[in-house]
């Protein structure tokens, strides 16, 4: 797996529909969820972006903040994951229609 890239995940505001349509048909992110009308009007999401696309997104209407990396957020998550198969017994022997291996 490359790990030269970086995927943040930001939140999105867009002053109205318009402006939020011209937004999602020009740069096309990767939404992550519903898009939510706020109390003053505005509508918001979460999408997941490089940190050239979340500045891409910032225009006169929109406003981009970032919540997190969500790679290193996931590479997090990935380390906590162990080796191997842990309920399987210490003496397991393979099942299936495979050939054995033997050693030479």
């Amino acid at each position: 797996m490359p790990t030269g890239y970086t995927i943040l995940r930001v939140h999105v505001t867009a002053k109205d529909a318009d402006t939020l349509r011209a937004l999602l048909r020009d740069a096309r992110p990767d939404v992550g969820g519903r898009i939510g009308r706020n109390p003053d009007g505005s509508l918001g999401f979460d999408a997941y972006v490089s940190p050239e696309q979340a500045g891409d997104l910032a225009r006169e209407g929109v406003s981009v903040e970032t919540v997190e990396d969500a790679t290193a957020t996931g590479r997090a998550r990935q380390a906590e994951v162990g080796e191997g198969d842990r309920f399987a017994p210490k003496d397991a022997v393979p099942q299936g229609l495979a050939l054995k291996v033997q050693d030479i």
